[in-house]
């Protein structure tokens, strides 16, 4: 079982590459930049692992205070689990201290849930990660909304937001964010009370 010193590895999970990066499918990745941002840090290649890695603290001062690995894998979504295993392995995080935060299509817009384990409701980064490594870690679903009409759901998540979206984006993303960040403050039960919506 985990302890108060165990480091935690923070995962935005999305797909490497510019081509990629305004889409819905990388909004993981949007927020993790932003927590690397809040600690000072800039993603740099990791030695062990296919990922990018910002290392770091994050937290008031005192025991609130955590060492966190940011990390942003650079294989494909659906390759996450073996990049996120390698930095769980290198850095010996205990398995509940992993987050990942990822799109969700079954959560409006905006919206945001915290829980630790489940299912991976058709998410290939989260099923990648739950056949590597088992599904007790915490995960921060972003929601995306669904397609509209018939697009398919490949289609959807590989565009960039709208622009009615990307307007709110900014914000969202910052929530998102606060949220990780009281998930290691103040434990799960508080970070959802406060961001589950």
């Amino acid at each position: 079982m985990s302890d108060a010193t165990d480091p935690w590895l923070i995962v935005g999970l999305g797909n490497p590459g510019p081509e990629y990066a305004a889409n819905r499918h990388n909004v993981g990745f949007m927020v993790a930049d932003l927590l690397a941002e809040r600690i000072g840090g800039k993603f740099k290649r990791a030695q062990k692992a296919q990922a990018q890695v910002v290392e770091g603290r994050m937290g008031p001062p005192g025991p609130a205070n955590r060492r966190v690995i940011l990390a942003r894998p650079m294989s494909y979504m659906n390759l996450s689990g073996g990049p996120v295993t390698a930095l769980r392995d290198f850095y010996k995080v205990p398995t509940d201290h992993i987050v990942a935060i990822h799109d969700e299509l079954d959560i409006d817009y905006g919206a945001l849930r915290l829980k630790l384990g489940g299912g991976d409701n058709g998410h290939n980064g989260l099923k990648s990660m739950t056949k590597a490594m088992g599904a007790d870690y915490h995960r921060v679903r972003f929601g995306i909304g669904r397609p509209p009409g018939r697009m398919q759901v490949a289609d959807f998540v590989l565009k960039d937001f709208s622009s009615a979206e990307r307007k709110e984006l900014g914000y969202l993303v910052d929530r998102a964010a606060d949220s990780v960040e009281c998930l290691l403050a103040e434990g799960l039960e508080r970070a959802q009370s406060a961001y589950n919506s």
